[in-house]
């Protein structure tokens, strides 16, 4: 047990460190997190050796019901309303088709048999939303004609047709006797209807702010996400398409505290990601994928070169669509945690198969995330699919914490630029808003332009709060009395590029300093450091 705690706390302690570093190669960051997993296996510099299917496959499913919740969370239906049909159209038919197309081509190519070949096209059908998402994300990746839209929503919505047709084809390689409309009409409604119930019906228990606790709310939605999709399956529904559906329909109403939701899936579903493909990385035993990586070779570019792009011609040409457009969204159908977990469904239900499907699913995995993902930005900027007029983080739903107003106080001194000045007659920036005045008799008074401004005045001024610190780090140094600041002007210190002392806390004071401020021992100096 010690061993197995010391394991994960290295492990995710790596993870955290090496984010900054990823975001900086051009390798998608996902992938530096399944060979880091191979590190540490069996063939690795440590020979770890872990086969334990059981266990990998409760872990990556669990993980995967929060990456699924997440995603549709995370989907902005407004900014996806004019994308929606095609999104959905490809998340379905474009599945089956890619499945069909591969599973086809493979059995002609390697010879396989019509149920194991479809079957390999079932598992590596869908789209991998997390490395999609983080693609975009990280990249920036702002894409014409609502494409970034259509890409999240088709990604985070095609797992669960993929996952039926896993099933099916698992069930009928096993022998087993199953009538197929009757469980893909079970999956798909199912599903649905315990999505909608218990997304609608979570989000109103949350809006009644009497019912639960402020302290309980994230708690509460973490377990509407478990219940998402155990409750469905239970009945022989289709989990994730339940969970996906109750995370859509929660994203897009309103909800207290959703900053507070938001930020904590964004950790949780960050570690789940990391921690899902290192431990993929870790089961797989490298030494046995050369005897796979010819037909996942094969396989791959079939999917890439052939499948992908004539199923999204198939149900985007209908709808006019550039050449463009279909070009990237054909490139961007990347592989990933999604299709590996099938794979292990496959190998738990012990199928008769000629490869093991783990391996080979694994190694088209790899490849579609290091030459796809790679090569995602440079073939947007080829096919001229780059808006530079854009956000794409505008297409998520926590873009609208990045627009939340902030307040800020400030007290007016008797040498302050702005006394006995009319406010309209302040020169304040446009996006700043003085929207409270307490007077020193404690009064409160709700200004307009010919209020004037007064000597200890107190302003409340509202601004849209910062959120872009992706690369901005803030850092609190005390000075004492042997510190080389101490007793020095501004201007005469020497400070690292990009670095510059924001402000200085002095006693109960809060001084915003300039070249001729004096630092002195005791001072508290904050200092922004920008990468």
């Amino acid at each position: 047990m010690d061993h197995v705690l010391l394991l994960l706390g290295v492990v995710i302690a790596i993870c955290v460190l090496s984010h900054k570093l990823t975001e900086k190669v051009a390798i998608p960051s996902l992938l530096f997190f399944i060979l880091l997993g191979m590190v540490f296996g069996e063939n690795g510099i440590f020979r770890i050796r872990f086969d334990d299917y059981d266990l990998s496959n409760t872990i990556c499913s669990t993980c995967l019901i929060f990456i699924m919740y997440y995603g549709g969370f995370g989907t902005n239906v407004k900014a996806a309303r004019s994308v929606a049909v095609k999104s959905i159209l490809l998340s379905t038919l474009g599945v089956a088709l890619t499945a069909g197309i591969t599973g086809a081509l493979t059995h002609l190519i390697l010879n396989l048999s019509w149920l194991e070949s479809l079957l390999i096209g079932s598992v590596i059908a869908s789209t991998d939303a997390a490395s999609v998402f983080n693609i975009l994300r990280t990249k920036n990746l702002n894409l014409k004609d609502n494409t970034a839209s259509l890409l999240e929503l088709e990604s985070g919505s095609n797992d669960p047709m993929s996952y039926m047709l896993t099933v099916v084809l698992v069930t009928l390689m096993a022998g087993s006797s199953i009538s197929v409309p009757i469980l893909l009409f079970k999956q798909i409604a199912f599903g649905i209807l315990f999505g909608a119930v218990i997304g609608f019906g979570s989000a109103w228990l949350l809006a009644q702010e009497d019912i639960i606790p402020s302290q309980g709310r994230t708690i509460f939605v973490f377990a509407v996400a478990v219940t998402s999709y155990a409750l469905p399956s239970l009945l022989g529904g289709n989990g994730y398409l339940s969970v996906y559906i109750c995370g859509i329909i929660m994203g897009n109403v309103y909800l207290p505290q959703k900053k507070e939701l938001v930020r904590f899936f964004d950790v949780l579903t960050g570690i789940a990601q990391m921690m899902v493909f290192f431990l993929l990385g870790l089961l797989v035993t490298p030494a046995e994928l050369p005897h796979v990586f010819i037909p996942a070779l094969i396989i791959m570019a079939i999917l890439t070169l052939v499948a992908r792009p004539l199923s999204v011609f198939a149900v985007l040409a209908p709808f006019r669509s550039s050449i463009r457009q279909m070009g990237i969204v054909s490139w961007a159908g990347l592989r990933g945690v999604a299709s590996i977990v099938f794979s292990i469904y496959a190998v738990l239900n012990h199928v008769e198969l000629t490869y093991n499907i783990f391996n080979l699913v694994f190694c088209v995995v790899l490849i579609s995330m290091a030459l796809q993902g790679t090569l995602l930005p440079k073939m947007s900027s080829l096919l001229s699919m780059i808006d530079n007029n854009v956000d794409v983080r505008r297409t998520f739903n926590d873009y609208q914490e990045e627009s939340d107003i902030n307040f800020v106080k400030t007290t007016i001194s008797l040498l302050h630029p702005w006394v006995n000045h009319r406010l309209q007659d302040v020169p304040i920036p446009p996006d700043f808003l003085i929207v409270l005045i307490i007077r020193k008799n404690h009064t409160f008074l709700v200004p307009n332009g010919s209020t004037v401004i007064l000597p200890e005045d107190v302003l409340i001024i509202a601004a849209r709060e910062f959120q872009n610190r992706a690369n901005l780090t803030l850092q609190e140094i005390a000075v004492g009395g042997k510190h080389r600041f101490a007793n020095k002007l501004l201007r005469d210190l020497k400070l690292p590029s990009a670095t510059l002392i924001v402000m200085i806390k002095r006693g109960e004071d809060t001084i915003i300093p300039a070249g001729n401020t004096k630092i002195y021992s005791g001072d508290t100096l904050v200092m922004a450091h920008y990468d």
